[in-house]
């Protein structure tokens, strides 16, 4: 009696396993929308959006410095005079007063540096968020596509442990009938134990990942949308690694922070030199008051005294710095000290900016060539497969045979599936790498998923 043969597991079958697997589950999202539930709950993101809306308000506070600046001033006093040994009488007055000063700052370079600095500090808080921003994407993705690739897992040593399951029946059927040998059945078993402990653990790794994602957005049951079949991914523009290099250099978050940190360097060496210039203001001061005098002692001589008074003024101040003890002096040697480190850390900036763009880049070609090689691999298994599966059948192989080159299949399927989400995030973390992901690239990612 010829030996039974083994199922054989497609391509579609793999995709009619996943189905069953994850069909059952409420409406699947998008990337789109996973990101933009992650942007309203994700408190890195939230945090960093906040600091960034308090430095409008900090430039704000500086511009101040050179805006006038109005107070009001009202005071009333009681006096009383008492001098025994000089005359018997009792004086007393009564002083109320009420007035507005106003000032204005006509020249003050340390002033006017403060407000350049902090247009400054907003523009930095503005490269953080960027930063920030384009750190969610990555981490959406990243979790999104985990999820992703735990379920194709999953789905993948189910369909083996399903196909080793057929074998070991096929291998018991065959001894019982005596045309083979307890090995194979010995052998087939062994591997289904094997596929049972995957399967647990890869069933674990799914719940893991899909905490994950729902913490990251703040949603239970999050389902993530599949790749489209068939499944092309989009290659890397431009296709030289140079001008991402070039790029990066100019759009780059980090290396746009690092040389404004240069920029307010150079203004703070500039605030300290402003130590030896003068300051000139407007000030100007109107007021009104009344004064009420009286003596206990009533008659010509001594006549109570009551009235009003205005009194106005305005006038221009300059302050001139003669002499602070060498202060300034030695605070412009710390500034420019302070602005050769800006310089380096610009530099430090730029060299970590080109090669993470460059690791980025070389790791996409190295992950989209893998993928390549695995779409191979995977027509090779399967043809494979189907030999050893007719050689078992005509007696030239054994079961173990059988056995190895459906566990090379689905291990190959399974790696396809995770080189491709790789490539994928990759993609979006070359674009963060050089300093251009935008939200609009989530979009654009959106389109390869399955509608």
């Amino acid at each position: 009696m010829p030996a039974s043969r083994p199922t054989v597991f497609a391509p579609a079958a793999l995709a009619l396993a996943l189905g069953l697997a994850f069909g059952g589950s409420a409406r699947a999202q998008s990337l789109q929308e996973v990101y933009e539930a992650a942007r309203g709950y994700d408190a890195s993101f939230l945090a960093a959006r906040a600091l960034l809306d308090s430095a409008q308000y900090r430039a704000e506070q500086a511009k101040a410095l050179n805006r006038p600046s109005v107070g009001l001033q009202v005071q009333a006093s009681r006096s009383l005079s008492d001098t025994p040994y000089t005359s018997p009488e009792k004086t007393g007055s009564t002083v109320t007063q009420a007035g507005v000063s106003a000032t204005q700052s006509l020249f003050n370079r340390a002033n006017s540096v403060s407000i350049e600095q902090a247009e400054k500090a907003l523009a930095v808080s503005r490269a953080d968020f960027e930063s920030a921003e384009q750190d969610l994407i990555v981490r959406v993705a990243q979790a999104y596509f985990d999820v992703l690739a735990a379920q194709d897992t999953l789905a993948t040593t189910r369909t083996s442990k399903a196909a080793i399951a057929e074998q070991l029946a096929s291998a018991k059927r065959n001894f019982e009938v005596g045309t083979a040998t307890i090995t194979d059945t010995r052998e087939a078993q062994a591997r289904f134990d094997l596929a049972t402990a995957q399967e647990i653990a890869a069933d674990n790794d799914l719940r893991t990942k899909s905490i994950a994602l729902d913490q990251l957005v703040g949603r239970t049951g999050v389902s993530p949308k599949g790749l489209a079949v068939p499944v092309v991914l989009p290659p890397v523009q431009p296709p030289v690694v140079d001008e991402w290099v070039l790029r990066a250099d100019a759009e780059h978050p980090l290396v746009r922070k690092a040389t404004l940190g240069l920029d307010v360097a150079k203004l703070e060496t500039e605030k300290a030199r402003a130590g030896h210039l003068p300051t000139v203001s407007l000030n100007g001061a109107y007021g009104k008051g009344h004064v009420s005098a009286a003596s206990d002692i009533t008659g010509p001589s001594y006549p109570s005294v009551s009235g009003s008074q205005t009194n106005a003024s305005v006038g221009v101040t300059l302050q001139m710095p003669l002499f602070a003890g060498y202060a300034i002096q030695n605070r412009v040697k710390e500034t420019l000290l302070l602005e050769e480190k800006s310089r380096n850390d610009l530099e430090a900036a730029r060299r970590g900016v080109a090669q993470g763009t460059r690791q980025a880049f070389f790791g996409v070609q190295s992950g989209q060539a893998q993928v390549k090689a695995l779409e191979a691999a995977e027509s090779s298994s399967q043809l494979a497969l189907e030999a050893t599966q007719l050689g078992y059948k005509v007696g030239v192989r054994v079961n173990l045979d059988v056995l190895n080159a459906q566990t090379q299949l689905f291990s190959t399927r399974r790696d396809l599936a995770k080189a491709r989400y790789d490539v994928l995030v990759g993609s979006l973390k070359l674009r963060q790498a050089s300093g251009q992901l935008k939200p609009e690239d989530v979009a654009a990612l959106n389109q390869l998923l399955a509608r």
